[in-house]
């Protein structure tokens, strides 16, 4: 079973303006590969908030591709794969909204959101952000970078595993009680936890 840890971040407020991806996979209990582009967003307005976060400008990407280039180079591998991501609603609403701008259809695959999987799994952490987690399990990493974003999303999702005692990541929700969430070519369904 795949499983692989993406990020992204945008050029704006808009969904659709994904300007680089990080993807981590994680095998055999550890992160095996990662992987950064940057994405030349069909629209090159760039917030100064935006660029503030995570360091892109317009320069950075001029030459880069476009989304879809950039995702083709990994449909293999994100093909039965299970995708996981910390907060994953924002990260999913961008890879959703970059496909409709394109009018794509969404690839098959089965998430996880690290974020409510950290809340689930660690309820005594004051707060579940990704740079307060990777604090916490001591590791070093530049925040919103999205390979390192990405690195980090997988590597507490490894903790995690070993925290609930699961023999892999894709394990965790049925220890959990999480309902992973779901992209098809036909629909989306969000990555949900039992309440209690």
């Amino acid at each position: 079973m795949k499983t692989i840890a993406i990020d992204f971040e945008t050029a704006n407020e808009q969904r659709g303006s994904a300007c680089s991806v990080g993807l981590a996979w994680i095998e055999d209990g550890r992160v095996t590969r990662v992987e950064e582009r940057l994405i030349r967003p069909r629209d090159m307005r760039f917030s100064g908030m935006n660029i503030a976060i995570h360091g892109i400008r317009p320069e950075h990407v001029e030459d880069a591709p476009e989304f879809p280039e950039v995702m083709d180079e990994f449909e293999e591998d994100f093909r039965g794969a299970t995708m996981i991501a910390h907060n994953a609603a924002f990260d999913f609403s961008v890879w959703r909204a970059s496909l409709d701008l394109y009018r794509q259809s969404y690839p098959e695959l089965t998430y996880l959101c690290s974020l409510k999987m950290a809340q689930r799994i660690w309820p005594h952490f004051l707060s579940h952000r990704l740079n307060l987690i990777a604090e916490h399990l001591g590791l070093r990493f530049v925040h919103h970078n999205a390979a390192e974003d990405a690195a980090v999303c997988a590597a507490a999702a490894i903790e995690m595993a070993r925290a609930v005692k699961a023999h892999a990541v894709h394990a965790i929700p049925a220890l959990i009680g999480m309902r992973p969430g779901r992209l098809t070519a036909r629909a989306y369904e969000p990555c949900t936890c039992r309440k209690g």
